[in-house]
């Protein structure tokens, strides 16, 4: 909603927002959960997502609670979509996941810049 009314909307009349493009790059954070496995140890899916993201060609890290994963928005989200199915075709009928995903037009940032940050503040104990 604009805030003022000469403001003007966020799209033209004219302007299908049907046809925007999807951003250029992205960071997303993501956690497949299988469901109803024989075990509850998920180790094994796992290690076929890491496999699949390491044939990915995009840039990712592993951590205890999911991956990270960068790159243009259209080729992570195939990426992370590519992963349930890899996982389907494993035998998992049924996956829930966790996906954060964040994009910024104002520079461009990579994942392993974010946590530098923070790490260099902490060097210099501020």
């Amino acid at each position: 909603m604009p805030s003022s009314p000469s403001d003007p909307p966020p799209y033209s009349a004219s302007e299908d927002p049907t046809t925007l493009a999807t951003p250029p790059a992205c960071i997303a954070d993501f956690c497949l959960i299988p469901l109803g496995t024989a075990t509850a140890s998920v180790a094994r899916e796992v290690a076929a997502v890491q496999r699949l993201l390491g044939k990915s060609g995009l840039s990712y890290q592993m951590h205890s609670a999911g991956t990270t994963v960068e790159g243009s928005w259209d080729d992570v989200m195939r990426a992370i979509g590519q992963c349930h199915a890899l996982l389907h075709q494993n035998g998992v009928v049924r996956i829930q996941s966790d996906i954060r995903v964040g994009s910024r037009t104002d520079k461009t940032q990579r994942f392993r810049d974010k946590v530098e940050a923070v790490e260099k503040l902490l060097e210099g104990g501020e």
